[in-house]
């Protein structure tokens, strides 16, 4: 039955379309659903087609309907769809605006929401190519996994993928964890995803490469494992200051590449300036250049530092000498006061112990020495952090040329602890930004005074130490010593750790 139009006005026919969308469009949603089931993709775009020319039939088949009314119903019908695509749209972007209008974030950075727009194209890549990348852990059997793995013995083949990942750099506190993080955690939980620290990182890859030891190429072996877990690997403080990890990086990286890795990583660094100065670094240089063809790298050149705006406070942070009484009091606060603290052993990577003086309830207490003064690097740290999620460290010194060795320790320990998001209560000669203040770098050494830019001047009367990765690294380490004393740190510290 046709319908019958009191008013021969177009204005009449557009209404009567409109009024009639929402059932023909429920209709067409309808079937559409029912076509797509057990489709293929092909089909799936021909039944689409065919769905959208019933639905204009549909509109036109009046002879009194005119060329206008079937036109505005079309346009209404994709305003509507286009206006539940916004609705419906995820990613990183979407998220930031959600939380800055909830008042959870300040008004939006300019450089951050470059940022963020990069994060997003990325997002939006990757759901289009789920199925290329390999990304659903549930998408692809393990039969097929084990043929690919066995042709590729016979016939080495490279996989690489065809979206590129992100290189995100810029100074300390500007926020490029924390917009990773939303990143990460907009993506589905059932993809094949890590995010993880970098020193964590090669900490396990060293660790592998120690159980497969004998092979004739055994990164090979640690870079299928890795792609097997992790397509998409997010590698948060990217920095090289270790020889050994810099002269395995480009061929990690071929064969994680090679195996269709994804990477997302933030650094202080640009990349051209990694491993500045480091030995052997003719040796590196292939890998910058493999980073540079695999991601797209974009600088966030935010001047604020945003862990200096929380509400610091100095209530764990004791400045002076002598307060090891003061200190102890303010553990035996933490871990209650009938609780006796006694001495530990906690386990760490292939198969090293580390000795905590005193540990209880959570809480660890060290001297500065005994932590920071002794052959210990990140795994231990790591290792420590795993079993207690409170430090107490007695008698932080004032660093400079005497003691650059213990100056890279405490800065891995400060990187380690706010990877962990552990709390912090110590004892030192100064504050954070006078304990590293005669840690420069080669450049800065050079402003100053000419004479102190070279490091063999023992005699040097102002004990500066020019070093460029520490003195590069000084300002992230003052920036977060001056975060983990805030109030908002602690209060997350309490919920990370159920406190």
């Amino acid at each position: 039955m046709r319908p019958v139009f009191r008013s021969s006005s177009s204005l009449s026919r557009i209404r009567w379309a409109l009024r009639n969308q929402e059932r023909y469009s429920s209709t067409f949603s309808s079937r559409s659903r029912k076509l797509l089931i057990g489709a293929n993709h092909n089909e799936a775009l021909v039944n689409t087609n065919t769905c959208n020319s019933t639905l204009h039939s549909r509109l036109s088949f009046s002879r009194g309907l005119s060329a206008e009314a079937v036109e505005a119903a079309d346009a209404a019908l994709r305003l509507s769809v286009s206006s539940s695509a916004d609705v419906n749209r995820t990613g990183p972007l979407v998220e930031y605006e959600r939380r800055i209008s909830d008042g959870e974030l300040m008004t939006g950075d300019i450089c951050q929401l470059g940022a963020l727009k990069e994060l997003q194209r990325l997002h939006d890549q990757l759901v289009e190519s789920v199925d290329t990348c390999r990304l659903d852990r549930y998408n692809t059997s393990d039969k097929s996994s084990r043929s690919r793995w066995f042709w590729s013995r016979i016939m080495p083949q490279s996989s690489v993928s065809p979206v590129k990942g992100l290189y995100l750099y810029g100074g300390v506190g500007t926020g490029k964890t924390m917009l990773m993080d939303l990143f990460f955690d907009q993506l589905p939980c059932t993809w094949k995803k890590q995010r993880i620290h970098f020193h964590d990182f090669m900490l396990t890859v060293h660790s592998r490469l120690q159980k497969h030891k004998g092979l004739s190429d055994p990164l090979e072996v640690v870079a299928q494992e890795i792609a097997h877990d992790a397509i998409l690997l997010c590698l948060d403080e990217f920095m090289v200051t270790d020889v050994a990890d810099a002269l395995i990086l480009n061929r990690l990286f071929g064969h994680l590449f090679s195996n269709g890795i994804i990477l997302v990583a933030t650094s202080n660094r640009n990349p051209d300036k990694l491993y500045e100065g480091g030995l052997q670094r003719d040796l590196f240089l292939p890998f910058i250049a493999s980073l540079k063809e695999r991601n797209v790298v974009h600088e966030i050149g935010s001047a604020v530092d945003y862990r200096k705006l929380t509400s610091a406070e100095q209530g764990f942070y004791f400045i002076g000498t002598d307060l090891s009484t003061l200190l102890k009091q303010k553990f035996q606060e933490l871990i209650g006061g009938n609780v006796v603290a006694r001495p530990q052993v906690v386990e760490v990577v292939m198969g090293r112990k580390l000795q905590v003086p005193l540990g209880a309830k959570g809480c660890a207490y060290f001297p500065f020495e005994e932590l920071c003064d002794r052959p210990l690097g990140a795994a231990d740290y790591f290792g420590l952090f795993k079993k207690f999620h409170t430090l107490a460290l007695e008698g932080v010194p004032v660093f400079g040329l005497h003691n650059r060795t213990a100056a890279y320790r405490f800065v891995t320990l400060v990187d380690v602890m706010y990877e962990n998001r552990a709390r912090l209560l110590c004892t030192a000669e100064a504050t954070p930004q006078e304990l590293l203040e005669k840690i420069v770098t080669i450049s800065d050494a050079k402003s100053m005074s000419p004479r102190t830019s070279s490091r063999s001047r023992k005699n040097d009367v102002s004990e500066l130490c020019v070093d460029n990765e520490l003195g590069f690294a000084k300002d992230r380490t003052i920036s977060r010593l001056t975060e983990m004393n805030s109030k908002e740190y602690l209060e997350q510290h309490a919920i990370t750790h159920n406190l």
